[in-house]
């Protein structure tokens, strides 16, 4: 099983979101739809980044790594090396 971390960019709110699943595709869906959640608001969220890891605590780690940074600049750094 492959995990990824993965952010999400809501041009609605201008907004970024950092995850980890199992299941990208599965998971974007449900970023997508209503249920009233945090994500709710950003909807349509789309896929700017991912990182592909072989263990799940692996993902785990990267997930908060990038959260803790707290920096849109770290997650746009990220984004623009990935795209560059």
């Amino acid at each position: 099983m492959i995990f990824t971390v993965y952010i999400l960019y809501s041009k609605v709110i201008d907004r970024y979101y950092v995850g980890y699943t199992n299941d990208l595709e599965r998971r974007l869906t449900e970023h997508n739809r209503k249920k009233g959640k945090y994500t709710d608001s950003g909807i349509p969220w789309h896929f700017v980044y991912s990182e592909i890891y072989s263990f799940k605590t692996e993902a785990m780690q990267s997930e908060k790594f990038i959260k803790l940074k707290k920096s849109r600049t770290y997650i746009e750094s990220l984004i623009s090396i990935s795209v560059g």
